[in-house]
């Protein structure tokens, strides 16, 4: 299983909502539980923030690769964690 990598700030109602969505959908699929999500909030990490090619969060990478950037769905966490477990 990949890691995924999830950039945030606190204060991103879209970030809140994707946490919600990630919930949700490992809710309902227990082969999720396992993935490893690796959350940076780039306001108190953006040492590691800068290393990344992105504008807007929240931000899903797999093993090194954006999958997903903005606005998030159900359906978007859904595909990061398929990705992750491919």
């Amino acid at each position: 299983m990949k890691t995924v990598i999830m950039f945030i700030t606190s204060w991103c109602p879209y970030c809140k909502q994707a946490f919600s969505f990630m919930e949700e959908v490992k809710k309902e699929n227990p082969k999720y539980e396992d993935i490893e999500i690796k959350i940076v909030d780039e306001e108190r990490e953006p040492d590691i923030a800068k290393q990344y090619d992105y504008y807007y969060v929240p931000t899903y990478y797999v093993d090194g690769v954006k999958v997903h950037e903005g606005v998030p769905s159900k359906d978007i966490v859904r595909k990061v964690f398929e990705k992750a477990c491919s």
